[in-house]
């Protein structure tokens, strides 16, 4: 697909731009630049700047900077050539930084695994993606998944990364004695390659000619919109110009002084670009913590005053939760912008308040890098994904013909045009076809605009719920649970019934100390829902799954409904 032309010459006003804050524009400035050149501009901008807090552990951009050319200059000597795949199996770590530039900079491209993913979808991964060389600590939790991956897979070398070289004194001493069970035992052959023999170089690695417009910088694997895991290829200028768009629109954040909290896993596509590309193009800090972990978040936030935390529901929804929220100073942050699903109105209400931050939500996919829609800061319109993002079309096409665009306030599937929209999926023609049909990204989600411009989502194609001739889409469903003051978390989805079809069940999770029955949600939702939308089943449940990055899963728990209907 290529990449949208941003429109300068005269055109007619989007509907979206009467809602745009003062200051920021449609039209937008977006040079063909790659990855790597962000950075070293930004170290040229800021090298004595703080970069990242690790655990206490600080590094600025220069010294990030200098590792990053001796891990390129590393691998061009292990091999690397132009466009070969290394996969990062890392938690967030500076290893993650480092190893994410020094492989572009040394030509290659980036292939983001999930640690927690089992051995099968490891081995598809690699074999799928064509990954070679692979980067991992030297803990058992995720060395040891990929010694297995030796022999059945193509993969060649494991660039081994320690733990205790990226601690703080004096726990780079302790840790190789106090977590002495969790180090991993490593063979000492020429599959394996230790980042300081690695990075023992002067740090000058070839120069590689980088065609930002082209060139794969990442393949990001995700379900996608048509089901299979495949690598969505995300080019250098998707990844630089979506993260312009950022900046664009978060027009209020100061060069040089914002200080980012990264929770969110920087192997998910929006952590990538809105916390780690974001905070180093505005030349920020970046507190870094290796997993989500609410009490050391949340002493994070009052010792290390971020005045940005990008996070996903859930995570909010557990700030807000959380016994004894009132003896955490949480005044430092700023924004905090949330996505990777839907932000329940009343979740994003009582975070406002306990913190007196703007909490804003955004919209995009894994294939456009991934942010296609924002809320202003200061004109965040609650239950909407936003607006569409500086240099970026929204289409609401026809359900029917999916390409018919159809009138504002009608629904219909979001569809996206800008120049984050990726290249295609890596080795996958016909799906490439299918998602990028008619010059657009389809979404297979569906939503419409108001008369501002802002865009609501009504939910996915595929988790409508049809009962009884009548499309329940459970984000509705679930927006009205969210308002029972008991209610900590909820899932709606459609389970088998012989009569309708499809009937509707929720799965909550009350909040602490609070009593909750079926009998009180169907008396609290009688206004608030319609008979054919009330669900009919409900279930209680201490926790309710969620995926690897801290969303609620809807598919967990359909997995398991079809898990109980082939047991019988």
């Amino acid at each position: 697909m290529a990449q949208a032309a941003i429109q300068t010459s005269a055109r007619d006003p989007f509907l979206w731009e009467k809602s745009y804050p003062v200051g920021v524009s449609w039209e937008i400035d977006l040079p063909a630049q790659s990855l790597p050149a962000m950075l070293d501009g930004s170290i040229a901008r800021f090298a004595n700047n703080p970069c990242v807090d690790f655990l206490g552990k600080k590094y600025t951009y220069a010294q990030i900077g200098s590792l990053v050319d001796r891990f390129a200059a590393g691998l061009q000597k292990m091999g690397l050539k132009k466009g070969q795949k290394v996969g990062l199996f890392l938690p967030n770590t500076p290893y993650s930084v480092i190893c994410f530039f020094g492989i572009l900079k040394a030509g290659g491209t980036v292939v983001n695994y999930n640690p927690l993913y089992a051995e099968r979808e490891i081995a598809h991964m690699i074999n799928d993606s064509e990954t070679d060389f692979m980067v991992s600590l030297d803990l058992k939790v995720t060395y040891d998944k990929l010694a297995k991956m030796f022999g059945q897979t193509r993969l060649q070398k494991i660039i081994v990364v320690p733990m205790a070289d990226i601690l703080p004194f004096p726990k780079n001493w302790l840790f190789p004695l106090a977590k002495r069970k969790e180090v991993a035992t490593i063979p000492n052959d020429d599959r394996h390659v230790w980042f300081k023999s690695l990075t023992a170089n002067d740090g000058r690695p070839t120069p590689v000619t980088v065609d930002a417009m082209n060139d794969i910088a990442v393949l990001q694997y995700t379900g996608g919109t048509t089901g299979v895991p495949k690598g969505a290829m995300l080019t250098h200028f998707n990844i630089t110009a979506n993260t312009r768009q950022a900046t664009a629109w978060f027009y209020e954040a100061v060069d040089g002084e914002e200080r980012m909290l990264g929770v969110l896993p920087f192997f998910h596509v929006f952590a990538m670009t809105c916390v780690m590309n974001l905070t180093l193009m505005k030349g920020g800090e970046m507190i870094l913590l290796p997993r989500f972990e609410l009490d050391q978040v949340m002493e994070t936030i009052d010792k290390k005053k971020p005045t940005q935390f990008p996070a996903v529901p859930t995570i909010y929804t557990a700030i807000n939760n959380h016994k004894d929220v009132a003896k955490y100073d949480l005044s430092s942050i700023k924004l905090c912008n949330s996505g990777g699903a839907p932000l329940p109105v009343e979740v994003k209400s009582q975070f406002e308040k306990l913190s007196g931050c703007k909490l804003v939500e955004g919209y995009g996919l894994s294939e456009s890098s991934p942010i296609a829609t924002i809320n202003p800061p200061h004109a965040s319109r609650a239950g909407s994904i936003g607006l569409p993002v500086p240099g970026t079309i929204i289409k609401i096409i026809s359900l029917e013909d999916r390409k018919t665009e159809v009138p504002q306030g009608e629904r219909g599937e979001i569809c996206i045009i800008g120049p984050q929209v990726m290249k295609g999926y890596w080795n996958k023609e016909e799906a490439t076809r299918e998602t990028l049909d008619g010059g657009m990204l389809h979404t297979g989600d569906v939503g419409y605009f108001d008369e501002d411009g802002y865009i609501f989502i009504v939910d996915r194609i595929k988790d409508m719920i049809l009962a009884g001739g009548y499309n329940v889409y459970p984000r509705n469903v679930e927006e009205a649970i969210y308002q029972h003051p008991s209610v900590a978390e909820c899932i709606v989805l459609g389970v088998p019934d012989p009569y309708r079809g499809q009937t509707v069940k929720a799965y909550i999770k009350k909040r602490d100390g609070c009593e909750l029955t079926k009998e009180d949600m169907k008396a609290f939702l009688e206004d608030k829902l319609s008979t054919i939308e009330q669900p009919k089943l409900y279930e209680f449940r201490d926790e309710l799954p969620k995926t690897m990055i801290g969303k609620l899963s809807r598919k967990a728990l359909l997995d398991e409904l079809e898990a109980q209907k082939k047991a019988g």
